[in-house]
């Protein structure tokens, strides 16, 4: 696959603009941007592979696929330092650590908003 992967909620509002702001492609390239709640084979695929996408962003990329804090901090890692989104985000969240402690904040306030938005969690199918 030629083209990197981010699976991420789309009744997010965080999860919206975190994913719209990033300078990705022009560090790495293609980046192709899926909806979690699309109906996507992908997202079900994802699912049955383990990943719980209710805790977090899927990132794939070169073959490899990272899920929650890990694909935040790869973002961060990889993404471009241009812009000031891009600089603060690489500044907080390159380092492993505190991507992990802090990505608990960020899973809150995605179910936070999506609750005042009277929005539900994401589940797989169940065929």
């Amino acid at each position: 696959m030629d083209k990197s992967l981010i699976v991420y909620d789309g009744e997010c509002v965080f999860c919206q603009n975190y994913v719209r702001f990033f300078r990705l492609r022009e560090a790495i390239g293609p980046v192709e941007l899926l909806d979690a709640r699309s109906g996507d084979p992908r997202v079900e695929a994802l699912w049955r592979q383990g990943y719980d996408l209710d805790e977090g962003m899927v990132f794939a990329h070169r073959g490899r696929v990272f899920h929650g804090a890990e694909a935040v901090q790869v973002l961060a890692s990889l993404s471009s330092r241009s812009g000031l989104f891009n600089r603060l985000n690489a500044a907080i969240f390159r380092s492993p650590a505190v991507a992990r402690m802090l990505y608990p904040a960020l899973k809150l306030g995605r179910r936070a908003t999506l609750m005042a938005r009277g929005r539900s969690l994401m589940r797989p199918r169940q065929d």
